[in-house]
């Protein structure tokens, strides 16, 4: 895997940790006190937090800033500009650093580009969020979100595909328990 590949015109701050085999491209800034896990790859002009905690193999795009209060788990894709924000009622002259309202973002979620999440939900794992959507509330596992609010549109396999009624992914066979307030992967041989 090897040491992380960090661009020369990458700002990493002291006391920063990044995983082996990341790569962290130009105009890209990496605050003191966050993690990177490994495999990670964070694109041009990205802005990483103090404190945030971003797991292994996870994809950030251009233009993301991921700030303090949201938490990134394994394999998460986050879009060309996507939108975190971390603070419900921000104003100039009123300092509320210590509202950051917390976002976790669960295992192999897909935010698209364009996308906002607005602080204090969190995104179930495997969910897709699509380009330009807002999301204005908690998410549930592998819920396809759109619009402005966001509404659930589907249900998402592991592997992005949009599920049928039947809950069978076309792409991969996998098998889901689908329902109007909810999914969930049916283990193989249940």
């Amino acid at each position: 895997m090897g040491a992380p590949v960090i661009h020369e015109t990458a700002v990493v701050d002291d006391g920063a940790r990044v995983g082996a085999g990341t790569r962290i491209w130009h105009f890209t800034h990496v605050s003191s006190g966050s993690t990177i896990g490994a495999s990670c790859v964070l694109g041009q002009n990205v802005f990483i937090g103090p404190g945030v905690e971003i797991g292994d193999g996870v994809k950030i795009q251009n233009n993301v800033s991921v700030y303090a209060g949201v938490t990134i788990a394994d394999d998460v894709f986050l879009g060309p500009s996507c939108v975190f924000t971390n603070v419900l009622t921000p104003r100039a002259h009123v300092e509320r650093k210590e509202e950051f309202a917390p976002t976790p973002v669960g295992r192999g979620v897909t935010v698209g580009a364009n996308a906002t999440i607005v602080c204090g939900h969190s995104l179930g794992e495997y969910a897709l969020i699509g380009a330009g959507s807002v999301v204005t509330n908690d998410v549930p596992a592998h819920a396809v979100m759109v619009g402005n609010p966001a509404r659930r549109l589907a249900w998402a396999c592991r592997c992005g595909e949009v599920l049928p009624d039947d809950g069978v992914c076309a792409r991969c066979g996998e098998e889901y328990d689908v329902g109007a307030q909810g999914c969930r992967r049916v283990p193989s041989g249940e």
